[in-house]
Parts: structure tokens; sequence; C-alpha cells
């Protein structure tokens, strides 16, 4: 079955559906979210990404990132994509959303309207090796020193999504 993401513009209002491939080659803008799990010390679990994904292989990541489905709740979406990555669930809650677009490898471009999910979580995720290659809890300001260091070793929407993340975990 090919998988189609959600068109939509600038405020997230659906205009279509599209391949998810070729959405990536087209650069056109649809929906995604990114999951962003915490443990109860305020660190953040990192995935690896798998080194065989379509795009950005082997980066490190936030927790789970995905496209809702036609007919899908957001947070529904990541409920179903946290089980498929991670091997578990959480309660989420969607923190702010952003637009972005970033040339990837392979010719491909991101352009997503991306939501923001925060979820809590204290145990030992169950990763499926087709997604993810590994993963670790790390707290935020050993994070920020080693994207300081390395942005290379991570993907572009977490780059851009860690320091709004960050501002809102320090409110809490």
């Amino acid at each position: 079955m090919m998988e189609k993401v959600i068109l939509v513009d600038e405020s997230d209002n659906p205009v279509g559906e599209m391949e998810k491939m070729e959405a990536h080659k087209k650069a056109a803008l649809h929906r995604a979210f990114s999951i962003f799990v915490f443990n109860d010390k305020n660190e953040l679990m990192l995935q690896q990404r798998a080194l065989d994904k379509y795009h950005s292989p082997g980066l490190w990541t936030n927790t789970c990132c995905s496209h809702p489905r036609s007919g899908e709740e957001l947070i529904e979406a990541g409920h179903r994509r946290l089980r498929e990555e991670m091997g578990f669930d959480c309660e989420l809650q969607k923190i702010f959303d952003f637009i972005y677009r970033a040339k990837l490898d392979k010719g491909l471009t991101e352009h997503e309207f991306d939501h923001v999910l925060l979820g809590r979580y204290n145990g030992i995720p169950l990763i499926n090796p087709n997604e993810v290659s590994a993963w670790k809890w790390m707290n935020m300001s050993d994070i920020a020193a080693d994207m300081h260091k390395y942005p290379e070793n991570y993907t572009v929407w977490f780059r851009i999504a860690f320091n709004r993340v960050n501002e809102y975990i320090g409110r809490q």
C-alpha cells in the first residue's frame, strides 16, 4: 500500500493528498508531527533513525515523528506511531507547531507543517529495527552542547524544534 501524506496550506488547512515520496520530491507542504518524550528526570528519549531510512538515515532525532493519515486525528496518529516505532504509548499533548523547508539527502526536500507533541514515559522502549537503530535518554543541556559541536549528527527538524521545546520544558 502506497503511503500518502495530507497536503496543507500555511494555516494547516487540508488541500489534498499525495504519495509520500512524491511529496518529498516535489517539496509539497504537508502535515507532520514530532514527538518529544521525557522521563521524570526531564531527560529526552532520542532515537537514531534506522540506517536504511529513505532520508536522514543514522541521524539522531526526537523520540518519534511521522505523518497523520487521512481522517486520523493528530494525537491519535501520535499514539499509533509511538507504538509502531518505539513499542510503547503514553499521554500526548500538542505544545506548538512550525513550518520548515529543508533540502535533504537523495534529492528529497522536507516541507512540513510540523505539530510538536510532548509526552512522559519512564520505561524502556521496544524499538522497531526497521525504523530505529538505537535510542538513549539525554538531558537537554548535553543535547544542546552536542548539537552545537556536531549539528550534522541531528535531523534538521529536531534542530529547529529543540530550543522551543527546551523553553517549554523550562517553564514547567
